[in-house]
């Protein structure tokens, strides 16, 4: 049995004074839940909410990384500059690191192999845009991320990573893919990697859904068959919102 995993992506927001607070103020209202709740926060963050979060069972996470290193990337964070302050997750391939900074499905490839290497666990973004699913090429694109994102990864480490299938017309637009359309989707990236990797490796991954995830549409997603939790963004932000997605069964 697959595990829910609901982690929030604050993007560029959050001061660490406003950080704090928040871990304040959600904490004691998860402190119950069964599911992994991650946070995954600026750089700037990242120190005061690991520490923030200490004795709880929030993770904290970082929205991007480097693949080497060290060396001169001016601007850059490694994956052991993030592990070596107790950072668990990264998320990868976001589909706004891809349109805006250049993110391919090659450097994509590169960070999660590098993540994997330091004992994080990477949050993989695939997606399609709207030209795509308007296409019929909705499903060929996401296998294809996901093919090329799990490139010369290992099976044994993909129970170390995570999928998120993110649509890129439903980020932050209040679009939503229906339940029925995210699952779809999700099953297609289970059956590539089954393709890869074989059915029961392919089972154990957990494959999150995200795309205007909200506490209104929360259960609805997460109860299907193959939508292990979600990848939440402006939801996130608030605690109480953000609470509710998380007890979503309550």
């Amino acid at each position: 049995m697959r595990r829910k995993v609901i982690a929030g992506n604050w993007k560029m927001n959050m001061l660490p004074n406003e950080a704090m607070n928040f871990i304040n103020e959600l904490a004691p209202i998860v402190k119950d839940t069964k599911h992994e709740v991650i946070l995954c926060v600026p750089y700037i963050d990242l120190f005061y909410t690991l520490l923030h979060a200490q004795g709880t069972n929030i993770k904290i996470g970082a929205q991007n990384m480097h693949w080497e290193k060290s060396g001169a990337y001016t601007g850059e964070i490694s994956g052991e500059m993030l592990k070596a302050i107790g950072v668990e997750y990264v998320i990868i391939g976001h589909s706004e690191r891809r349109r805006y900074f250049a993110e391919t499905d090659e450097t994509v490839n590169k960070k999660v192999k590098a993540a994997l290497s330091y004992g994080l666990k990477p949050i993989i973004c695939v997606g399609e845009t709207l030209e795509q699913r308007e296409a019929g090429k909705a499903i060929e694109t996401i296998q294809m991320q996901t093919e090329k994102a799990l490139k010369d990864v290992p099976a044994e480490q993909l129970d170390k990573l995570i999928v998120a299938y993110e649509p890129i017309w439903a980020i932050g637009t209040g679009k939503t893919a229906t339940a029925e359309e995210a699952n779809e989707a999700i099953v297609s990236i289970r059956q590539e990697i089954s393709k890869i990797y074989g059915q029961d490796v392919a089972q154990r991954v957990i494959i999150q859904y995200g795309g205007s995830v909200k506490s209104t549409n929360a259960k609805e997603l997460f109860t299907m068959s193959d939508i292990d939790g979600g990848l939440v963004g402006g939801a996130s932000l608030k605690a109480d919102e953000f609470s509710k997605i998380v007890n979503y069964e309550k």
